[in-house]
């Protein structure tokens, strides 16, 4: 049975992209097939030009969001609207070559989920590759995920994985480290990469901060999103019994050496600590007793729609 690829594309300023990356999808998909192009508040008119091809082509979708989101939500909105058996994700930008989407449908026989590796990447060294570099040390460290290129672009997934995914902040790039943390099974392949022709990086040095940030709250939440209190008591009930046991010493010291503790700075230490590990303490309970209404719970999005063509 053939399966029915979605392949979908954030756009943010990329009008001369659109066109030639359109015929590049074509030539690879079959007539079954939809593109989903997702216009994250661009402004130089490229939705203008996503609506003649709309007009053209009904197997191309596309969303306009009210103002920039982010490419987190630009992925969300169109994972929602995807109807395909296998999600494709592709950059705007024309750096990636839809002639190796094939070749990530192909390893999802073995794989959920398979992320692009960008091994000869064409941009420049200090301002992309070696941040790049460093990010994706970082990411490994940290989600145990053994990628090369975290931030790649051209992805393939299986449809079902990514029902109930919900994404915040630049938590795009994490999508292969969430499916793996869920026990999906997560593959690498590798693609080709070109110079940016037309328009400019969206990338830079505060996205890369960004990203870092994201990768904290990933692990945080990985580990310990459904047992706050594992987290958050374990440092507090610390704190709280240093400051026990140092005011435990200074008792000893009152009622069998006579000592004076009212000038000791170390009983305002442990006084300090056993309120401080309380207060982390308790920050962690009621944390167990909210996570029970979780943020999801209440549907809301992390985008506006202003226009959708199907």
């Amino acid at each position: 049975m053939m399966l029915m690829i979605s392949v979908i594309v954030p756009i943010y300023n990329e009008k001369e992209n659109i066109l030639p990356l359109y015929e590049k999808l074509k030539n690879i998909l079959k007539e079954k097939d939809e593109i989903i192009f997702v216009d994250d508040g661009s402004t130089d008119g490229s939705y203008e030009i996503l609506k003649e091809l709309h007009s053209k082509d009904k197997n191309v979708k596309c969303i306009k969001f009210s103002r920039n989101f982010g490419k987190t939500a630009a992925l969300m909105a169109g994972f929602e609207m995807a109807k395909g058996d296998v999600i494709v994700t592709i950059d705007g930008d024309l750096q990636n070559d839809p002639e190796d989407i094939p070749k990530l449908v192909e390893k999802l026989d073995e794989y959920d989920a398979v992320n692009g590796w960008r091994y000869d990447r064409k941009d420049p060294f200090l301002s992309k590759k070696l941040p790049s570099a460093i990010s994706n040390k970082i990411s490994r460290w940290l989600t145990g995920l053994k990628l090369h290129d975290f931030n790649c672009g051209l992805k393939a997934y299986k449809k079902e994985c990514l029902d109930g995914l919900e994404l915040y902040g630049e938590m795009h790039r994490y999508i292969p480290a969430i499916l793996a943390w869920k026990g999906y099974k997560v593959g690498e392949v590798k693609v080709k990469h070109y110079p940016r022709k037309y328009g400019k990086s969206k990338y830079g040095m505060a996205r890369l901060a960004r990203g870092l940030f994201d990768l904290i709250n990933f692990k945080f939440w990985a580990g310990y999103s459904t047992r706050p209190l594992h987290f958050f008591g374990g440092i507090g009930l610390t704190m709280f019994l240093a400051g026990f046991l140092i005011n435990f010493y200074l008792l000893i010291l009152k009622l069998f050496y006579g000592e004076t503790l009212s000038n000791r700075p170390l009983l305002l230490l442990g006084i300090l600590l056993m309120i401080m590990g309380f207060q982390i303490f308790m920050t962690g309970f009621l944390a167990e007793i909210m996570i029970r209404n979780y943020y999801s719970s209440s549907n809301k999005k992390i985008y506006v729609i202003k226009e959708k063509l199907e």
